[in-house]
């Protein structure tokens, strides 16, 4: 009864039905949130609620029948680093991001923000940016039309946004849009934390990013700055 399938379309992860925990599927019509997946944090789930008693046959579809083949797909790989980790109070200090698609770099996305506040001391020990750093960089409504802009079209069919506990930096995004008056960040969002821990957790010590950046020798170190980060996350898409 257990069933794991991977649907290079629409990056959907369909968990073991049998398991005795609690699972939240996120619809990508509406972003109805049913029960969530404890154990991979959901953001992978693309699909209708399925109840755990269902059994679901697996059938391999023809690459006809799944529609566009990953190598079509753009993927923007994001990455922050903000003044902490409240996305209702702290705000964004760094955005990196790289476009990708069929293994080619489209382009990289980099700049610091200007916060408006002090960033903490221990967000600068851990990060390297500064109030002096950034002083000089533009604000955050500056930068968000040239981020979306980057992105390209985020609706079904379009860019597929991805991150390394994507949720973190999605979550900030939306908030920084909604405080300017610009639209929500729609589109198929993709964690490569929820990735990691389907596919590799038996063979690494955790899921954080410098981890698996180690462990799996990716090209692209993380070091808590943006676009470093976003260049590991890349690798480990990959």
């Amino acid at each position: 009864a257990k069933v794991t399938v991977f649907d290079p379309r629409t990056l959907l992860l369909v968990h073991d039905l049998t398991l005795p925990h609690a699972v939240r599927w996120r619809t990508r019509s509406n972003h109805r949130e049913s029960n969530k997946c404890l154990t991979c944090a959901g953001y992978a789930c693309f699909s209708s609620f399925m109840p755990l008693t269902s059994v679901v046959p697996f059938v391999q579809r023809s690459f006809d029948e799944l529609g566009r083949s990953l190598s079509e797909v753009t993927f923007c790989i994001v990455d922050l680093e903000t003044t902490g980790g409240n996305r209702q109070e702290d705000l964004i200090t760094e955005i990196g991001a790289v476009k990708v698609r069929g293994g080619e770099v489209l382009g990289t996305f980099q700049t610091l923000v200007n916060p408006g506040r002090a960033i903490p001391p221990m967000i600068t020990v851990l990060t390297g940016l500064s109030d002096a750093l950034v002083a000089k960089a533009p604000r955050i409504e500056t930068v968000l039309p040239a981020l979306l802009e980057f992105m390209g079209n985020t609706d079904a069919g379009g860019t597929v946004i991805v991150g390394h506990n994507v949720g973190f930096d999605v979550a900030f995004i939306r908030a920084a849009l909604e405080r300017s008056g610009r639209p929500r960040l729609e589109g198929t969002i993709i964690d490569t934390v929820a990735l990691a821990r389907r596919l590799v957790r038996d063979e690494v010590p955790n899921c954080k990013l410098g981890t698996l950046a180690s462990r799996l020798r990716l090209a692209h170190q993380p070091s808590h700055r943006a676009l470093d980060d976003a260049w590991a996350t890349t690798d480990l898409l990959h």
